[in-house]
């Protein structure tokens, strides 16, 4: 693990290449199964593996702050509300902190938001380099009309969006229609342009941890350049036993075609410690190079609360109210 002087090191992010796809390899989806109960036997292990303290506990969780995609995804959000989380986004931590700790230019990964809120963070965010993230594609259901889904994605992009987080049809998961998930998310990631696409599989409706490696790979295979677990709103959202799995079916898409996909766990992610379970994950599987925002993100919203209440027991040996850390 970083001490608190390397991680000051990675704070420079690097662009890597976008994942091209290939052809739909039904063969190699045949063969893919996964062992649920040693999957879940290895996830058991991982908050118990790796344990940092000090100031390699605050090196780890300020990169954490730094792979966030800070989110609000509710019916009442505002321009107002946006606006000041997009002032979060910009300065994550307090500035008196992050002198403290010997940083500058510390942001989140991204800001993420319903479409109609596009543009009032394109704009709050201009000149940050922190790119906008829209949900898309009749989030959260994905059961609008097909021609509305992937004209959706076209409005979010013209209005400034960077990534698109789009939303599978899970009937074709659950059907084995595997041809039809892959036709589907081919043309979004066409419709996304030049914007990055995270593609959501609903992990918690897809039934079984087979379901879940399949659909990941066809995701891939289609070219989504991230893989994300949840929308946030499914009864059962990121867990590690999901998270081996989809981290594996990446890995084994790189060995196959020399390209690295990102990963997005979401929704439930409440905690600094979840964050550094899951830091640990990504670093023994997948090794050091996912630990950046271009290959790995948390979707969340209140885990910068409590990662700030952390650094903060850290600088002062005291654990401050919630409430001094108000996302907006």
């Amino acid at each position: 693990m970083q001490s608190l002087t390397e991680a000051k090191l990675q704070l420079p992010q690097v662009t890597h290449p976008r994942n091209p796809g290939m052809a739909l390899d039904l063969d190699w989806l045949a063969r893919v199964q996964a062992n649920t109960s040693a999957i879940e036997r290895r996830a058991v292990t991982i908050g118990t593996r790796r344990s940092v303290k000090k100031d390699f506990q605050a090196a780890w969780l300020l990169k954490a702050i730094s792979l966030i995609d800070l989110t609000t995804l509710s019916g009442d959000d505002t321009p107002e509300r946006v606006k000041r989380l997009c002032a979060k986004a910009r300065q994550p931590v307090a500035q008196t902190m992050l002198e403290k700790l010997g940083l500058q230019g510390l942001t989140t990964g991204a800001v993420c938001v319903y479409h109609e809120m596009v543009e009032t963070a394109v704009r709050a965010l201009e000149g940050s380099n922190i790119p906008v993230a829209a949900v898309s594609t009749g989030f959260p259901a994905g059961l609008s009309p097909y021609r509305l889904r992937i004209a959706e994605i076209g409005e979010s992009v013209r209005a400034g969006a960077r990534e698109i987080d789009i939303v599978i049809s899970r009937r074709h998961v659950l059907t084995g229609n595997w041809q039809a998930l892959y036709d589907e998310m081919r043309e979004m990631r066409a419709a996304c342009g030049e914007a990055h696409v995270k593609a959501i599989l609903a992990t918690g409706e897809l039934q079984t941890l087979r379901n879940v490696a399949r659909a990941s790979l066809v995701c891939m295979m289609a070219g989504a350049d991230f893989i994300k677990t949840s929308t946030g709103k499914e009864s059962v959202n990121a867990t590690l036993p999901v998270s081996l799995t989809m981290i594996r079916a990446i890995r084994d898409y790189q060995d196959r075609t020399g390209v690295k996909v990102g990963y997005k766990p979401a929704g439930g992610i409440s905690k600094a410690k979840d964050a550094l379970t899951y830091l640990a994950l990504m670093k023994d599987e997948l090794g050091h190079a996912w630990l950046q925002p271009e290959l790995f993100r948390f979707g969340a919203s209140s885990l910068l609360g409590d990662i700030e209440r952390q650094l903060e027991h850290h600088l002062t040996g005291n654990y401050s109210a919630g409430h001094r850390h108000a996302l907006a």
